[in-house]
């Protein structure tokens, strides 16, 4: 039976094109800045898919991160993966290695830290990091160091991604009420409210290109992120304009967590989720 299917959809056709599909759990493509292969996680573990589905996917060595989370990355000149992993401490932690695998070198040391978008000059990440109970935006060098907050409880703030000219980090927020897109300046400032949707909007991502942004949209009862629920991947202009709805899907959690454009920003992937059948 069918579970995940990684597909890429093409703006100005329209359409999406299956790469690959499986019985196994698949998450959260990232595509690669050379634009040959897709980047993904299943069950803890990194895996590399061509993007024409020529072979199967292959392992990435993560040495002894094997159990890594939906949230992961390649860096801006492909030298670099980012991953998120608890192994060590059994909690999230942030760690970089070589594209072509080796071994994990530690970045966050306050844990646990969730990974979500690399800075364009490839010297920052910004992630989600809970402290107190409290989920936030953090900024942190590539090489470590101290972490710098830029949001400060006013809601559940999670998924940051930049933009194209790095002076922006776009999030997702609950602290209007229903989770919506907001953006912050990358050097700390006031965020900005960017959607007024009557739906749950999580995981935003900049086109390259600067001029969009795709994010996903859950109905609004819908609490939190979830796996197998109906929801739709949305585009608007980078300030919150002219908002549509390119598709629905069956997918939720793992559809679109991470980085996913094109490296021309003609496309992005994604991942379409099969129902389980769970009739004896």
């Amino acid at each position: 039976m069918l579970r995940s299917s990684i597909e890429t959809f093409d703006l100005a056709a329209g359409q999406s094109r299956v790469v690959w599909q499986t019985e196994a759990l698949f998450e959260a493509p990232n595509w690669s800045p050379c634009g040959r292969y897709l980047l993904f996680n299943s069950e803890g573990l990194i895996y590399r898919l061509p993007i024409d589905g020529s072979m199967r996917p292959q392992l990435v060595d993560t040495g002894f991160a094997r159990q890594c989370n939906n949230d992961h990355g390649i860096s801006p000149d492909g030298s670099l993966i980012a991953i998120s992993d608890k192994a060590e401490f059994g909690q999230s932690a942030i760690y970089v290695l070589p594209a072509a695998g080796g071994e994990p070198r530690l970045v966050t040391r306050n844990l646990p830290s969730y990974w979500h978008g690399w800075s364009p000059d490839g010297r920052k990440f910004a992630y989600c990091g809970i402290r107190d109970d409290l989920f936030d935006i953090y900024t942190i060098d590539m090489e470590g160091g101290e972490e710098c907050r830029l949001t400060f409880g006013e809601g559940r703030d999670d998924g940051p991604d930049y933009s194209l000219d790095g002076r922006w980090i776009y999030f997702n927020s609950s602290r209007s009420g229903l989770m919506q897109i907001w953006r912050v300046p990358a050097e700390g400032g006031a965020a900005e409210r960017i959607t007024e949707s009557a739906y749950g909007d999580w995981f935003p991502h900049p086109s390259p290109d600067g001029d969009r942004i795709i994010f996903l949209s859950y109905e609004p009862e819908v609490f939190d992120h979830p796996r197998d629920k109906p929801v739709r991947i949305r585009m608007m202009d980078a300030a919150g304009g002219d908002a549509e709805t390119l598709f629905e899907l069956f997918g939720g959690q793992g559809t679109m967590n991470s980085p996913n454009w094109s490296p021309d920003g003609s496309a992005f992937a994604y991942v379409r989720y099969f129902p389980v059948n769970t009739s004896a």
